[in-house]
């Protein structure tokens, strides 16, 4: 079998997050621009933890555009397969922290750049030649991303790579929660692996006992090999073949807001990936998947925004270490 020359390719938005920093001497609140994106914070922490990742979207041509391309090089990602638009400029993102941390979302988006992929943008070499393709359902919403997206996961399927889905729920961005619940359903039955936090179980299945949603949704997907449940700050939990493991999270404080915590957390779970065969995995190793996935969560939320908040793999480490030593 040839040898793939790439970890883990994305698709999927490239954005600016705008995050509250403070207030302005009128008292009118102050945002900073910080690089995101679902998939691109995704690829942006296996970067850091030296994966070789390529990223495949569409940005403006503006300066929104430049500083995303750059923010993606400046962390080792290849960009051959980042697309610029002439006419539809980057897509944006306001991002509102609530008390605990938790965020809310207002998108510039009617259209914005990410949406204007189109099938015949697709650097399908970057699809032949990874070990696992990574997609979430933002890049569903609308067309031509959609279509895009559907021959991407086709490709990567066909040239036997791993396929990674999130559901990353964001209603605003549908038409109407049943277009948003038949594209995430559509998702979940490519999937060999899946990331689902606590709410999107709800939305899909209609319980809050999330544990007993997610073993639904496994089973109701057959070929979702292993499924991850964050649930916030009650920790996650993985199901894989009959069986389950759990592990609570990290409550050391300093938590300043959530932004990127779950994309981090599908980012450790890829990389435990990439050196475990996903058929083989024991009780034990899904603990310690876990328990260095929520580490590397707690540690992103301890700063905001997210690609320049990302954790290095030493201080993941080092932080493991400390709460086994408690």
């Amino acid at each position: 079998m040839t040898e793939k020359m790439t970890d883990v390719t994305a698709l999927g938005e490239l954005l600016i997050d705008f995050v509250q920093s403070g207030s302005g001497p009128q008292g009118n609140p102050l945002f900073e621009a910080n690089p995101g994106g679902a998939p691109a914070n995704v690829l942006a922490m296996l970067g850091k933890l030296g994966r070789r990742c390529a990223f495949l979207g569409k940005v403006g041509r503006d300066a929104f555009g430049d500083r995303l391309e750059k923010t993606l090089k400046a962390l080792g990602i290849d960009t051959e397969g980042l697309c610029r638009d002439e006419r539809i400029p980057t897509t944006l993102a306001i991002v509102h922290t609530l008390p605990g941390g938790d965020r809310e979302f207002s998108f510039y988006r009617k259209p914005g750049a990410d949406l204007m992929l189109r099938p015949e943008d697709l650097a399908e070499e970057k699809l032949a030649g990874c070990r696992i393709f990574h997609f979430g359902t933002l890049s569903l919403t609308d067309e031509p991303c959609r279509s895009a997206t559907k021959k991407a996961v086709e490709l990567a399927r066909s040239a036997g790579a791993l396929i990674s889905f999130d559901p990353n729920l964001r209603l605003p961005l549908w038409e109407s929660e049943e277009a948003a619940k038949e594209q995430i359903l559509w998702g979940m039955a490519q999937a060999d692996v899946v990331k689902i936090s606590d709410n999107e179980v709800s939305f899909l299945t209609g319980t809050e006992d999330y544990p007993a949603g997610a073993a639904q949704l496994k089973a109701q997907f057959p070929n979702i090999r292993l499924l991850d449940l964050t649930m916030g700050a009650e920790g996650s939990q993985a199901f894989y073949k009959s069986g389950s493991v759990f592990e609570p999270a990290l409550h050391l404080g300093g938590v300043i807001e959530t932004s990127g915590a779950g994309d981090t957390f599908g980012a450790l779970i890829l990389n435990f990936l990439l050196d475990h065969e996903l058929g083989s995995l024991s009780e034990e190793d899904l603990h310690r998947m876990l328990k260095t996935a929520n580490a590397a969560a707690y540690l992103v939320t301890t700063k905001r925004g997210v690609i320049p908040s990302l954790p290095e793999k030493e201080d993941i480490r080092r932080l493991l270490e400390e709460t086994e030593r408690n």
